[in-house]
């Protein structure tokens, strides 16, 4: 009888032990992908760690941002030159001369960093980008011109985050005075942007989708 209660004893509590074990084992994965993402492991992640190069330490994060301004430029470039060529408002074709003149001089900064850092850089936009692009290209007169505002000013004033947190923590000398140039052509572009008296502010939350 004893044995029989001791077998049986052992048996529960085995049971309840791989349980216990199998209720931990998915929170433990979760708490290890939400730090991952907290310190960057997400889709920015090129998986090349962290190098070392005559520069300083380079990381993914510091590789996302060199990217970043190459992708900027890609796109901004090829607004700017089609705001010179459709806007009727001498602001807007200001704004788009900054663009240009911005994104020339930075473009030159970025290339210059990625061969020096060994990064490969872009050589379109983005998809998302793309589609600004396509919008833009099909909109007329007054709507262009807010659409071009709208798009450029809500895109620059999401960079100001991620050029703070690059600014603030990298450790490689090239990829700060890249941020540091970065951090004034944005500034610079958001002013103009705004001195056109178009931006929608209240439609530049995260909430609200650009115009299609």
């Amino acid at each position: 009888m004893a044995t029989r209660y001791t077998i049986g004893s052992g048996l529960v509590i085995s049971a309840l032990a791989l349980t216990l074990i199998a209720l931990l084992i998915p929170v433990d994965s979760f708490g290890s992908r939400a730090s991952a993402a907290v310190t960057g492991q997400a889709a920015d992640d090129d998986g090349g760690g962290t190098v070392s190069t005559a520069f300083g330490p380079l990381t993914a994060a510091d590789r996302d941002f060199i990217r970043k301004v190459r992708l900027a430029g890609l796109w901004e470039l090829p607004a700017g030159r089609q705001a010179q060529q459709r806007g009727s408002r001498p602001a807007i074709k200001t704004a788009g001369q900054h663009l240009i003149d911005g994104h020339t001089e930075l473009d030159r900064q970025v290339i210059q960093v990625g061969q020096a850092l060994g990064v490969d850089l872009p050589n379109q936009p983005s998809a998302q980008q793309q589609d600004w692009l396509g919008q833009m290209n099909r909109a007329r007169g007054e709507e262009y011109e807010r659409l071009f505002v709208q798009l450029l000013r809500k895109a620059h004033g999401k960079v100001f985050a991620l050029l703070a947190g690059i600014r603030s923590q990298t450790k490689n000398s090239m990829v700060r005075a890249l941020a540091t140039s970065a951090n004034t052509t944005v500034l610079d572009h958001i002013t103009v942007l705004e001195d056109t008296g178009l931006v929608d502010f209240d439609a530049l939350s995260d909430n609200v989708q650009p115009t299609k």
